[in-house]
């Protein structure tokens, strides 16, 4: 099956691209690894796609105040290859490094992945573990979203009609921060069934532990995250916690989900 039939414009400037998104209506498109299928299965149908790719202002990074901003159309590729300062003392590269296939990271984008929220990819469960907030913008201007704001659930996120996100503002994380990141994918390249991605960074006061591919939004273990640094807790503590989500898993999903998480704190913590 191929794509209905659609509109295709590039705009210049961003301003540009607001513009024809609020007249127009459409679907704003950057890597397009998760639209382009859609489109050709015929879950998306759009009048007009706005390519954002090559937007100067969607591209780049720039650094200060304790925080990376990273523009939304960089690709995964890029993170995976260190073409950004290195803030997270190696979590983004890593994570960017198992995110597909390399032709995908090679095109597809970190705002793509935040803004299409598919609740198995890399991005929404890392950044939400990263404590990033995110930038949008539309023809009244910019504002910024925490990503536990952004996040609404599978396919849904906190964006008005005719606004773009621009730019994932990442905490510069401390020389004595904690990391780890684990995820269960039946081969290389699939999405995941399960990710847990732990940040524990006192002096920028990030505590979290982040449960993923849960078939909504990535959910925080709070009373986890309440004990970083006092240890790796048991099986039993881990499965309190996953069960204080209040979410119906089968057997074989809460063993994938209590493993994860305690390989996630090993890696952050040792054994």
């Amino acid at each position: 099956m191929k794509a209905a039939k659609f509109d295709y414009e590039a705009p210049a400037s961003l301003d540009e691209a607001l513009s024809r998104l609020a007249e127009n209506g459409g679907k704003p498109v950057s890597g397009g690894q998760s639209m382009g299928p859609m489109l050709n299965m015929r879950l998306a149908t759009p009048d007009l796609l706005v390519d954002l790719r090559r937007l100067d202002e969607l591209n780049g990074y720039s650094q200060g105040d304790g925080k990376l901003v990273v523009g939304a159309a960089v690709t995964h590729a890029q993170v995976e290859d260190g073409a950004l300062p290195d803030v997270t003392k190696g979590m983004m590269a890593s994570v960017a490094s198992d995110i597909a296939y390399r032709p995908v990271r090679t095109r597809g984008t970190i705002g793509g992945s935040l803004c299409h929220a598919d609740p198995a990819a890399d991005w929404p469960s890392a950044l939400t573990a990263l404590d990033a907030t995110l930038v949008v913008a539309g023809t009244g201007g910019t504002r910024r979203i925490g990503i536990d704001d952004f996040l609404l659930g599978a396919f849904a996120i906190a964006l008005n009609e005719g606004e773009v996100l621009i730019a994932v503002e990442i905490p510069v994380l401390s020389d004595a921060a904690r990391w780890g990141y684990f995820k269960f994918c039946r081969k290389t390249g699939e999405f995941a069934e399960t990710i847990c991605g732990v940040v524990f960074d006192p002096a920028n006061d990030i505590r979290r532990v982040v449960l993923g591919a849960l078939g909504g939004a990535p959910k925080r273990l709070g009373e986890l995250e309440d004990r970083l640094g006092d240890g790796i807790p048991g099986v039993n503590g881990i499965a309190a916690a996953i069960d204080a989500l209040d979410i119906a898993f089968e057997p074989a999903q809460l063993v994938m989900h209590n493993t994860a998480v305690r390989r996630a704190l090993r890696q952050a913590f040792g054994s």
